[in-house]
């Protein structure tokens, strides 16, 4: 079975023998009798929670003498010794948790979020990876920011914590300057964000090195899944001194990240020497114009 060779992630860090015991304390074990007045699903599933680290168990299970449980991650870290009731730990695994396991349905974690799927117990992991109700991490490029949420909150946290400009409309014509040109750092210029269609869509434009040249990069995130952000296409554009540069394109999804668009080269990329030339002038101070528009894909009347 594929799932043998899944273990929990373990939140016990570095937690001696009375740590754990004052943890086990306060939780019931497994190995004792059902719950009364609980659903047998949920008797079970309680059953199969680590007691130390509190994390679902998956195979290899195992069990002191006693019939205590505990997961294998935790195992190693409990010097040998059952975390319940002291006894020595052997290499015994509880193969008839494991088997009531299998047949195990449960919610998933992202129901009150509006997930309605029941899934096998030892498919909830990659589900709850996958879900199309799991939230989204924040868009923003600037910094290592690990607030997630759904897109309304994901909204306002772009807005109140990292002051993004909101804009609301399906054109747009920006101008960015930059005094010194040559210095290229992997820098993040710009994120703004755009509501049109009922939507919300970020305009990402930055600085970084793309092998040994320096470039700069304009690309158009959807803040929703890629399935829908397939429903929109976008144009960027760039010129001056009589040329132009022009890109089409989906936005994707904010499931991929942003240094992940970046790296696929998925937008308009502009190389510092024709940059300068837009600019014009003496090529000493960077000047370009990115306008573009978004527009909402007609369905297909033959498909």
């Amino acid at each position: 079975m594929e799932s043998d060779s899944l273990e929990c992630v373990s939140l016990a860090d570095g937690l001696d023998e009375e740590d754990i015991a004052q943890h086990v304390s306060s939780k019931p074990h497994a190995g004792g009798a059902a719950f009364p007045g609980v659903s047998p699903a949920t008797s079970v599933h309680e059953l199969l929670e680590c007691p130390v680290c509190a994390n679902s168990m998956y195979p290899p299970i195992h069990q002191c003498c006693n019939g205590h449980t505990l997961c294998s991650t935790c195992k190693s870290r409990v010097h040998n010794r059952c975390p319940t009731c002291r006894q020595e730990l052997g290499d015994i695994r509880c193969l008839a948790l494991e088997k009531v396991a299998e047949s195990l349905q449960l919610p998933c974690k992202y129901s009150n979020l509006g997930c309605s799927e029941i899934i096998l117990y030892y498919s909830k992991i990659k589900h709850e990876a996958q879900c199309n109700f799991r939230p989204y991490n924040c868009p923003y490029a600037g910094s290592e920011c690990s607030v997630v949420g759904d897109i309304p909150s994901l909204v306002a946290h772009l807005r109140d914590d990292h002051k993004v400009d909101m804009h609301t409309g399906c054109t747009f014509n920006h101008r960015y300057v930059k005094s010194n040109p040559r210095e290229v750092e992997n820098a993040t210029w710009m994120l703004t964000v755009f509501y049109c269609f009922g939507q919300y869509f970020c305009l990402h434009f930055e600085a970084f090195q793309l092998g040994m040249a320096p470039v700069y990069m304009a690309f158009l995130r959807f803040m929703g899944d890629e399935n829908e952000a397939r429903n929109f296409s976008y144009s960027l554009e760039v010129g001056g001194n009589g040329r132009k540069q022009i890109w089409e394109g989906t936005p994707r999804g904010i499931r991929d990240s942003h240094r992940k668009v970046r790296d696929s080269h998925d937008g308009l990329i502009i190389h510092r020497n024709m940059a300068l030339f837009f600019s014009g002038g003496d090529r000493k101070e960077l000047k370009l114009r990115v306008t573009g528009r978004i527009w909402k894909e007609q369905p297909n009347s033959d498909s």
